[in-house]
Parts: structure tokens; C-alpha cells; sequence
């Protein structure tokens, strides 16, 4: 048995031994404020603007578009927040998708409860949004349409160009949470009408704590945080130095990968997919097949309960989830399978398997060794598992 496979890296992902070798000076000897005009703050914020010049390029945005924040979390309700108070003299509609983060679906319910209304758009069977749908629910005083780059859970990407037109072609501002896309699959800032943009650092094998939100330069959106003139008046706070320049350094090396690493993993979800489809009966893959993030599979097994399965696997040495690590204490099914239209009793028993590079087919081969044991053993006390079974061969 591996010590340890581990398929978790849409919760958070290994940081690189270079990540950490580039945040150590300033962890110890290069210690000043960034805000200071002395020589010690004159470094260490020299050493922000260059990691935001490496988080900048990623997106093919400018470097005074990039807004430090503590997580994509943050990024995400201060985007949200903003738009909204800034434009309600315009009005207070707010469309978004119905397979959000919970960021953005708990910063919308914030958002409602203070006399905003939101429209959760509806998505077909793979998790792609509608967008007839889309489109019939823009109004005169719809001011922020907000739609995920890529899906956490089921891995689907979005038609960001197509839903970014839509907006600019409305007036629209158009908010995406790509805390999974960015620095893994392409994002073009410009050519996908993006005004605002949410990333987090330890998504792409940086440190937690450190995130950023894009900003469009036309865009002047109010401070989320109060209390200091950081990140331009906007972000107030003693800026995370080590974190910010970690970010840079894992941006850098994401950008440098890309190509490589997209390509190896897309061939890795086919493997994934195709093995636990054809050797352990009545499961369901879940997200398009091919319009996905490359190393995310999520794959349902009917008869059986999610947490139970994950609980055992772990036992075997496979660490996965069963959706968002930001809602595992919850013991309701993934909104984002409901929304897709899986019935409860199958959502309850999905399973989310996100590779890395470094993920060998080794790995994956013993997965679904210990998957095929662990569903069986589940299975053989669930009564309309036999009864499904005598049902197919009948």
C-alpha cells in the first residue's frame, strides 16, 4: 500500500519546496513593513510588486489590476459586497449560477437578506450554465452578473467568454470566482471581458492565507476592509509579505507548467474515469466529460453513503472529500449535484478526486482497488442493492 495517495488538491494542494525557499527571507531577515519608508519596508514592498507583476501575468491583466486579500473568500465577498452597495442607486439585482461556491452562494444570501434580490440560474445535467436562461434573466436594474470560472466540485468549466460578452454588451459588470481555473487552465482577462476576478494562492501549490481579486482599472470599487491605505486605499491591513511573495512564486512556476501539467492531467481524468466506470457497476460520472478541469473527477455509486465511503478509503490511505472542504461539516447533499439534477440518495454518494502533477496512474490504479472494495463492502449491506442487482439480472 502507497503511504499515502492523495486526491484532494481542489481543497488545497502541496506547497513547492521553491514557494517556500522564496518566502524564508522574508519570513526571517527581510521583516519590515512593506508601508514603511525605510530601507527594510522599501524591500519587502518591492518584493509585493514584483509578485503581483507574476500574478498579473497569469491573466493577461496589468499589474495595478492586482489586489492582495487574505483568500479568494475574501475576494469573493468583497466583489460582491462592493458592486452591490456601490451601484444600488442603479439597482439591486444580482444574477449568479446555481452551482457557486459557498462563498458567493452565502455572500448572495447576505446580500438578500439586506434587500438585494438574486437570481440563481439554473445549469444542464453536466453543470454548464444555461445560457437561454442566462439571458432571460438580465433586467434594466441587473448590476452584477457573477458566474464560477470552473466548478469545485464537478470540475465543469464555464463559457466565461460568452457570459463576459453578454455582460459587457449589457453594461453589466461581470464578477468570476476562478479560485480552481487560475494558473490551470488559460485565462485571458481582456479577451474574456472579465471586470473582476478571485484567485487564491494555495490552489496552485502556494501558501494559504494569500489570495487576490482582479480589479479592471475603470472599475473604482470601495473598500471591503477600512483602516489603512494599503493596495492603493482599497485593502487596509499590514500586508502579508511572505504570503503575496509565495503567491508570485507559485504563479510563476503555474504559468511556466501550464501546458505540460493541463495535458497530463486531462489524460489522467480519462484514465480515472474510464477505470472506475467500467469496474465498479451502477456509478455515474458527474460534470462533462470533456469541458472539465483537468485532475477533477467526481464520480457518484449508487446504494451507498458518501461519508461512510470517505471515512474508509481514508482508512486505506486515499485522502479525497465528497465536495467543498468549506461545507464538509454539513450533512446535506452538494447543492451542485442537486442542481444537475441527481435525486438525494445518489448525491449522498459521490466522491471528489482532484489530482496533482505529481499523481501517477500508480496511484490511481490502486484508488480504484481500494474504491471496488470499499463500495462493495458498503453495498453488501444495502438491501436495494440487492434488489437492483437481482432486477438487472432478471
Amino acid at each position: 500500500m502507497p503511504e499515502l495517495v492523495y486526491l484532494d488538491n481542489a481543497a488545497t494542494t502541496k506547497m513547492l519546496p521553491e514557494v517556500l525557499d522564496a518566502m524564508m527571507p522574508y519570513l526571517t531577515d527581510k521583516y519590515g513593513n512593506p508601508s514603511s519608508i525605510h530601507s527594510f519596508g522599501a524591500s519587502c514592498n518591492a518584493a509585493c510588486d514584483e509578485a503581483r507583476k507574476k500574478v498579473a501575468s497569469v491573466i493577461n491583466a496589468k499589474e495595478n489590476e492586482i489586489y492582495f486579500t487574505a483568500g479568494g473568500t475574501e475576494s469573493d465577498n468583497w466583489a460582491l459586497k462592493s458592486v452591490a452597495y456601490m451601484k444600488k442607486s442603479k439597482g439591486k439585482h444580482i444574477i449568479t449560477s446555481a452551482i457557486e461556491h459557498h462563498a458567493i452562494f452565502e455572500t448572495c444570501e447576505f446580500l438578500a437578506r439586506d434587500g438585494f434580490e438574486i437570481t440563481f440560474v439554473g445549469v444542464d445535467d453536466k453543470g454548464i450554465i444555461k445560457m437561454d436562461e442566462l439571458k432571460a434573466a438580465i433586467r434594466q436594474d441587473t448590476i452584477l452578473i457573477s458566474v464560477m470560472y470552473a466548478n469545485n466540485e464537478i470540475g465543469t468549466i464555464q463559457p466565461i467568454r460568452e457570459i463576459g460578452a453578454l455582460a459587457r454588451s449589457k453594461g453589466i459588470l461581470f464578477h468570476t470566482d476562478a479560485v480552481q481555473a487560475y494558473g490551470h487552465i488559460p485565462i485571458d482577462v481582456e479577451a474574456d471581458n472579465i471586470d473582476l476576478l478571485s484567485a487564491s494562492a494555495h490552489k496552485l501549490h502556494g501558501p494559504k492565507g494569500v489570495g487576490m481579486l482582479y480589479m479592471k482599472n475603470n472599475i473604482k470599487l470601495t473598500p471591503f476592509i477600512h483602516g489603512g491605505a494599503q493596495e492603493r486605499n482599497r485593502r487596509a491591513g499590514t500586508m502579508n509579505v511572505p504570503g503575496i511573495v509565495g503567491f508570485g512564486k507559485a504563479a510563476e512556476i503555474a504559468k511556466k507548467n501550464m501546458a505540460a501539467n493541463g495535458a497530463k492531467l486531462k489524460e489522467m481524468n480519462y484514465y480515472l474515469m474510464d477505470k472506475i466506470l467500467k469496474e465498479i457497476p451502477f456509478s455515474k460520472l458527474n460534470g462533462d466529460r470533456d469541458k472539465r478541469l483537468p485532475g477533477s473527477v467526481n464520480i457518484s455509486f449508487r446504494f451507498i453513503e458518501g461519508e461512510s465511503m470517505l471515512m474508509m478509503v481514508d482508512m486505506k490511505g486515499v485522502a479525497a472529500s465528497t465536495g467543498s472542504a468549506c461545507a464538509s461539516g454539513s450533512l446535506d447533499p452538494s447543492h451542485v449535484l442537486l442542481a444537475i439534477g441527481l435525486p438525494h440518495e445518489i448525491a449522498h454518494g459521490s466522491i471528489r478526486l482532484t489530482m496533482s502533477e505529481d499523481t501517477t496512474k500508480k496511484d490511481l490504479d490502486y484508488t480504484v482497488g481500494v474504491l471496488k472494495e470499499v463500495v462493495s463492502k458498503l453495498r453488501a449491506m444495502s438491501p436495494l442493492y440487492e434488489d437492483a442487482v437481482r432486477r438487472k439480472e432478471a
